[in-house]
């Protein structure tokens, strides 16, 4: 055992498969208040006013401030004054996110099918109006920017805005070349109203609303769900590697503390089916933690009270419990990793080989990073263009006669089901 033990040890039969609700019941009651403080109006709008208090309120922006819209030229300058390293940084991430981006709208299309006496099919259309959230607390995230606001640009959406409180130069950078419409400097729930609700004349209503965010973020998208779409309601962040003795310690150790620096309530998990492995990743992490600046340490140092590490007696009782668990990243880092991982059913995004680092996910290999936590990787996947994608089905019967073997079906059916008005509309289509 390694003298300081930083990961909890736990049996395969002691791993718990809990799904937590990602909301917070206090937050969601917090954030229900928040809303109608904004909602003044007749119209359920959000007044300006109202707004620009609240944000003062919660710190988003100076108590002096005026406004609440950062505006083109105050991104376009943030741009321009990046040291030239940071801007093509910015350049080719944009460049990867938006190229995967536009690859996945390719990958549907319009089509259409002879029916009896006609045609039927479906159209692929955008959503005119995107909403996109960038957490702006702890640490500024520019690559949520860009996650969420080139995807909704990819997608099609005839405006895109933006939410991110406390702005840094890189976040309104990053807005910049997202070509993001609209730049709110407000957070939380009142971010979330807000591109829900609108603001006459300012703000549009989005129709989906995307991005992760804390526990508030979290909870307003609960409560406007249904007044638009939203991606997902994520809850804490979490990593799992599955690794076995060919693994590298050191790299292992590294990725399971770069999840835990996210947030306090962030999970590491680790998966191995060989005791020394586990023994010398522990080591690692205690004494790469070490090295860590503040607040990233104190940060990554809570959040692995909740992280823990399974010893598994095969590779496959490591893929029952990470499926099981549905992890938000999923990293294989064993011999034969690419058979280990087409062996995984459930999962947020899934890191192959020991090179293939999580972190790049972060930063814009291409697929987006948003991804589903909480074991809700059960039944469904990470932010994509189709989050923002309409597909509506049409049909056409220009055939009467052709159309009387359908028509009857359907006079048959509704009967069986007790609808006779269904059966006579139907029947008002025979010759």
């Amino acid at each position: 055992m390694t003298a300081t033990q930083v990961l909890n040890r736990v049996t395969p039969d002691k791993v718990s498969m809990e799904i937590k609700d990602p909301v917070d019941p206090t937050a969601l009651g917090q954030a229900k208040a928040i809303i109608d403080e904004l909602t003044t109006a007749m119209d359920g709008s959000v007044d300006s006013d109202a707004l620009l208090k609240v944000a003062k309120r919660l710190k988003d922006v100076p108590e002096d401030a005026t406004k609440f819209i950062v505006s083109k030229e105050e991104c376009k300058e943030a741009f321009d004054g990046l040291s030239e390293q940071e801007r093509t940084a910015l350049v080719n991430i944009h460049a990867r996110v938006k190229a995967f981006a536009e690859m996945q709208r390719k990958s549907v299309s319009d089509m259409e099918m002879d029916i009896p006496g006609g045609k039927a099919g479906h159209t692929v259309s955008p959503c005119s109006a995107a909403g996109c959230y960038a957490p702006g607390g702890r640490y500024p995230l520019p690559s949520s920017v860009l996650m969420t606001a080139v995807t909704a640009r990819a997608a099609g959406c005839e405006t895109v805005v933006l939410a991110s409180p406390r702005p840094a130069k890189i976040t309104m950078a990053a807005a910049h070349i997202a070509k993001a419409d609209l730049f709110l400097c407000v957070g939380g729930a009142q971010a979330i109203g807000t591109m829900a609700q609108g603001i006459n004349g300012l703000v549009p209503k989005c129709d989906v609303i995307c991005g992760p965010g804390n526990k508030w973020v979290t909870a307003a998208k609960s409560l406007v769900n249904g007044k638009c779409g939203i991606d997902m309601l994520a809850g804490p962040s979490e990593v799992l590697v599955i690794c076995d003795e060919t693994a590298n310690a050191k790299v292992v150790a590294a990725d399971l503390i770069a999840q835990a620096e996210h947030d306090v309530v962030a999970r590491a998990i680790l998966l191995s089916t060989d005791a020394g492995m586990i023994e010398k990743i522990d080591s690692e992490v205690a004494d790469q933690i070490e090295a860590l600046p503040e607040p990233n340490r104190s940060t990554a140092l809570e959040a692995l009270k909740q992280s823990f590490a399974v010893q598994c007696k095969t590779i496959e009782e490591c893929v029952a419990i990470s499926d099981a668990i549905a992890p938000e990243h999923l990293e294989i880092q064993t011999a034969n990793s690419q058979k280990v991982a087409d062996s995984c059913g459930n999962y947020g995004g899934l890191f192959i080989g020991e090179n293939a680092a999580e972190v790049l996910g972060d930063y814009g290999a291409g697929p987006n990073h948003t991804l589903p936590t909480g074991g809700t990787g059960r039944y469904t996947g990470g932010l994509s263009v189709f989050n923002f994608l309409r597909i509506r089905t049409w049909m056409r019967v220009d055939d009467k006669k052709a159309s009387q073997g359908m028509v009857d079906d359907s006079v048959v059916m509704a009967r069986l089901e007790g609808l006779e008005g269904h059966a006579r509309a139907a029947e008002s289509r025979k010759l």
